[in-house]
């Protein structure tokens, strides 16, 4: 079964709230229609009231269940000014700003999130990545023990057997362009924690590299070859059980025949479910170049190491992939014990 329908299954017994600063996108409104629709939980979208009623009419889309909410007549913006301004006061933010700030719905959404007014955000449909970003990395906490965020995408094949039930977690795709080791070994460890929760395998992490195992004494092999053992380092201090191995080519990664003619003895080796990439260049080439030619689903990019689920999607997304990333973050917001309980279990 693909990974969306069952993580849709999760939510429908499990229902959240999402919100989307953009609520003024056709994409948007016919994503948070499939919300409704599959009983999802409540999509919430920003944006001027009226203007969102004339969009949804236009494009013949009932709006019931769906909260409708125009930040500029909130009866929060106070209090979130005051929240935002204790939050950035040491970095010079005035009250003045901060109620300033959250005329962009994209700061107001996540002052939302942190709030716990909403479950999950999504954005970036019609805005830069890094304007989708800010506000979520400058206001929503750290992982416990993670100091890096970044993002992940995610590649699901109907059919084809790799990575977790055909799906592969794949990271960094898409914030951080030189990682330094330490970064890739955050990297690797809030990837391995969001593989697992949405699919309750052990992550199988691959620190990807152009080399197996060699005796390079090039910067970028050494550069994983040291985030490896810094990532096994946190993952045991963190009591995880997850496989960590690099550095490591791709194929011997993901094929056991091609790790067994490298002889490669690992138990990463072949059974990949989550790949790290040495760079944003090849992170976000390497996504890309599988979801068109191999004609993958795709959900993302899913923010990780953040205390808070959140997707930055590309503003050529479809619909599809916006309800795809929501799902993702609905899920992710879903209590562990409750997501895979026996009658949960996928």
């Amino acid at each position: 079964m693909p990974l969306l329908d069952r993580l849709t299954a999760k939510l429908q017994r499990h229902p959240k709230r999402i919100v989307f600063p953009e609520g003024a996108d056709p994409r948007i409104l016919q994503a948070a229609r499939q919300w409704v629709t599959r009983r999802l939980g409540v999509p919430i979208l920003l944006g001027d009231r009226t203007e969102l009623k004339r969009l949804a009419t236009q494009l013949d889309i009932n709006t019931k269940g769906m909260r409708l909410l125009d930040p500029a007549r909130s009866d929060d913006v106070d209090t979130f000014a005051t929240a935002l301004h204790q939050l950035r006061a040491h970095k010079g933010l005035t009250l003045d700003e901060a109620r300033e700030a959250l005329r962009e719905n994209s700061t107001y959404a996540t002052m939302m999130l942190q709030a716990a007014q909403a479950d999950a955000l999504v954005g970036g449909a019609t805005q830069s990545a890094a304007s989708a970003l800010r506000p979520l990395f400058q206001i929503i906490p750290r992982l416990p023990g993670v100091h890096t965020a970044s993002s992940l995408m995610i590649l699901d094949f109907d059919e084809k057997q790799i990575g977790s039930g055909g799906s592969l977690f794949m990271a960094d795709c898409g914030v951080i362009p030189h990682p330094t080791a330490e970064q890739l070994a955050d990297i690797a460890i809030s990837t391995g924690i969001i593989a697992s929760h949405l699919t309750n395998t052990k992550p199988h992490i691959a620190m990807l590299s152009f080399a197996s195992r060699d005796t390079s004494a090039d910067p970028s092999v050494l550069k994983m070859r040291q985030a490896t053992q810094l990532a096994r380092e946190q993952a045991n201090a963190a009591n995880l059980d997850f496989e960590i191995d690099g550095e490591m080519q791709v194929d011997a990664a993901l094929d056991a025949y091609v790790a067994g003619a490298k002889r490669i003895e690992s138990p990463v080796a072949g059974r990949a479910n989550v790949l790290i990439f040495p760079d944003l260049n090849s992170g976000n080439i390497g996504f890309k170049l599988v979801q068109h030619i191999a004609g993958a689903n795709s959900y993302g990019q899913i923010v990780t190491g953040l205390s808070k689920p959140a997707a930055e999607i590309s503003r050529g997304s479809s619909a599809h992939d916006v309800f795809g990333a929501a799902v993702v973050c609905g899920v992710q917001a879903i209590d562990r014990d409750l997501l895979f309980g026996s009658h949960d279990a996928i």
